[in-house]
């Protein structure tokens, strides 16, 4: 009996140091693994540096400015990254600037521009799609991409704006929060297919130059789209007014030109230039010029 208790006992004890070694190597496998996955989700310096903003020195006459680019805007972060590798910056001019509005760059075709020389159209031949992002909103010192009014609010290949703008109340955020869904109505409005032939017709007039008809076809359009409803109205975020009402900036512009970068050094260069005497286009009485544009070591 004893002998029998003995060999089961053996039996059982064989058994069990099985299972245990079997169930010791699975959790070290599933410890390693884990280990393994750990190490893989950990970001690395490389990765870092791989994921930090990336920052870009504007060089121009009155002094340097520093902007740093929005990852949450990668077409125009990557847009511009690309103009500041190919030195398509360097030279051009202020060529717009409105005190406590803004200050506007990039026209390409005002590197070599006289005096008298109306400027504003000089770009490259494409155009970056419009990324709207609700976080990014027009406080003092964000650098956005200007554009025309074609439907889709896509950006210029090359121009942009650095926003001086001034100090907001509740009342003006008001008349901002207005104007911003006058625009988000009106760009629905010609958006929709039960209007687009009459949207046809007026980019078919400014195409061929009718400022007579386009005036009259524009008109309409925005006569029209007053009553027009179909679209989600904005509201300026709390966050948003706290700044707008401390630091600045230019709130009607909000949700329809793209945010893609702020100044992260150099805001008092902005004020000099937006502070420039200009002529009766906003043009600097002086040549204001971004002598080159460089990006910075992470």
């Amino acid at each position: 009996m004893k002998r029998l208790e003995n060999q089961f006992t053996y039996i059982y004890t064989t058994k069990l140091t099985r299972i245990m070694t079997t169930t010791h190597r699975f959790l070290i496998l599933v410890t390693s693994l884990l280990t393994i996955i750990s190490c893989k989700q950990q970001p690395t310096s490389e990765d870092k540096v791989k994921n930090s903003p990336t920052q870009i020195q504007l060089n121009t006459t009155k002094g340097n400015i520093v902007v740093e680019l929005y990852n949450q805007t990668p077409k125009h972060r990557d847009n511009f990254i690309k103009l500041a590798k190919d030195s398509i910056l360097n030279g051009v001019l202020f060529h717009r600037v409105i005190k406590d509005f803004m200050i506007q760059s990039g026209d390409i075709k005002s590197k070599d521009a006289k005096p008298q020389d109306t400027l504003g159209e000089g770009e490259l031949p494409y155009r970056v799609s419009a990324e709207f992002h609700p976080d990014l909103f027009h406080k003092k010192g964000v650098l956005a991409a200007a554009r025309d009014g074609n439907l889709e609010r896509a950006s210029s290949s090359t121009q942009f704006y650095i926003v001086q703008g001034k100090i907001q109340n509740d009342s003006l955020l008001q008349l901002n929060e207005d104007r911003i869904n006058g625009w988000l109505r009106e760009h629905k409005f010609k958006n929709s297919f039960k209007h687009k032939d009459l949207v046809n017709a007026l980019q078919q007039a400014e195409i061929v130059g009718d400022q007579t008809l386009y005036k009259k076809l524009n008109d309409s359009i925005i006569k029209l789209a007053k009553e027009f409803e179909d679209f989600e109205r904005y509201t300026i975020p709390k966050e948003h007014r706290k700044v707008y009402k401390t630091i600045g900036g230019t709130p009607h512009l909000d949700q329809n030109y793209t945010v893609f970068g702020e100044v992260v050094s150099g805001l008092n260069i902005v004020d000099s230039i937006a502070n420039a005497a200009t002529n009766n286009l906003d043009r600097p009485l002086t040549d204001i010029r971004i002598k080159s544009v460089k990006i910075l070591e992470q």
